[in-house]
């Protein structure tokens, strides 16, 4: 009878994830690639997934609502969402977590620098808040989302925000210029 109560939890612990669906535990999606840490391939059809912003500038310190929706009915289990600077391949910002499905990850040794899913339930729309850092430029939001161990879309990206501090960093905005009451000739 011992034997089989230990194959019983074995077999349980081993395969019931798999067969119900997206794992509970030990899922995870890479920081740097946005890929799941799982066998499959992402999906090269358009997302049935957006990602919506409350703003379309933003300087430092502003709070920005970042919201990840299905198009349709087909929700998703699991998703990691970052901010980029265009062309940037790490997370700039840290998110505040409001919504109960999702939580806060380090990347970079930066405290929720990214929002994950808290849970593997069904969601048809998540929304966090995301802090804009100083001497960031524009960016964009991009996400991994994970409809099921099956379907996987890498890359999702929001329309680009424009930093109203890029102006002053690309030599555009007007400077201030020193007066010279002083002239040596």
């Amino acid at each position: 009878m011992r034997r089989h109560s230990c194959f019983v939890f074995l077999f349980c612990g081993i395969f019931l994830p798999k067969i119900l669906g997206f794992p509970q535990t030990n899922t995870s999606i890479d920081c740097d690639s946005l890929l799941p840490n799982y066998e499959a391939e992402p999906q090269t059809s358009a997302p049935p997934y957006l990602i919506a912003v409350s703003f379309d500038n933003f300087e430092p310190g502003n709070e920005i609502q970042v919201t990840l929706e299905a198009l349709k009915d087909v929700g998703f289990k699991g998703f990691n969402l970052q901010a980029r600077e265009i062309e940037g391949d790490v997370p700039v910002g840290t998110f505040k977590i409001t919504d109960p499905n999702t939580k806060g990850l380090e990347c970079h040794n930066v405290t929720n620098s990214a929002v994950s899913h808290a849970n593997s339930d069904v969601k048809q729309k998540v929304t966090t808040t995301w802090i804009a850092p100083h001497d960031v430029r524009d960016l964009q939001f991009i996400a991994t989302v994970v409809q099921d161990l099956e379907k996987f879309w890498v890359g999702i990206q929001s329309k680009t925000l424009t930093s109203t501090r890029s102006e002053s960093v690309n030599g555009t905005a007007k400077s201030k210029r020193k007066v010279c009451f002083e002239c040596i000739c």
